[in-house]
């Protein structure tokens, strides 16, 4: 147990050591369903709708290089495809296969869980004032949507 834990802390650290929470939430998650982090994120990613390696790449905030090895990796599983990009003969885009949609439903709903529940000593008005400090945050960074709200009803809260 930390022996700090009853000094305040600055808004820097407060925002660290929550993003470490939520990576070890997200962590843990993938490892469940025997995914890696990176893997767990291009599923989550996939789930909005398909995505061109350079724009996955920087959507991910990964080398152009390392996209490849990492969708090969994917496919390998059977839970991304290439297929040909209709705007470009040339080009593909990444695509969850069935069995990686469902997979990417679950996972996601899995992490959101998880991640909620790490403001459980929160009231219901204090979560929702979060939430919205916490968007416009992100908002206001023009953070890449690596993680949206999911559209399908097995992804709810």
């Amino acid at each position: 147990m930390d022996e700090h834990a009853d000094e305040p802390i600055g808004l820097g650290t407060a925002l660290v050591r929550t993003s470490f929470l939520v990576d070890a939430e997200y962590t843990e998650a993938a490892r469940e369903k025997d995914l890696t982090v990176q893997q767990g994120q291009l599923l989550c990613v996939l789930i909005a709708r398909p995505y061109g390696m350079f724009e996955l790449a920087k959507t991910l905030g990964v080398a152009k290089s390392s996209i490849s090895g990492l969708v090969d990796r994917t496919a390998k599983r059977d839970l991304v495809r290439r297929e040909a990009d209709p705007g470009d003969g040339r080009a593909f885009r990444v695509a969850l296969t069935a069995k990686g949609a469902q997979l990417a439903e679950e996972l996601h709903a899995e992490i959101t869980r998880r991640v909620a529940d790490l403001s459980h000593d929160l009231s219901e008005s204090e979560r929702d004032t979060l939430t919205g400090l916490l968007a416009r945050v992100v908002a206001g960074n023009g953070v890449p949507e690596v993680f949206t709200e999911c559209p399908n009803a097995a992804c709810g809260e």
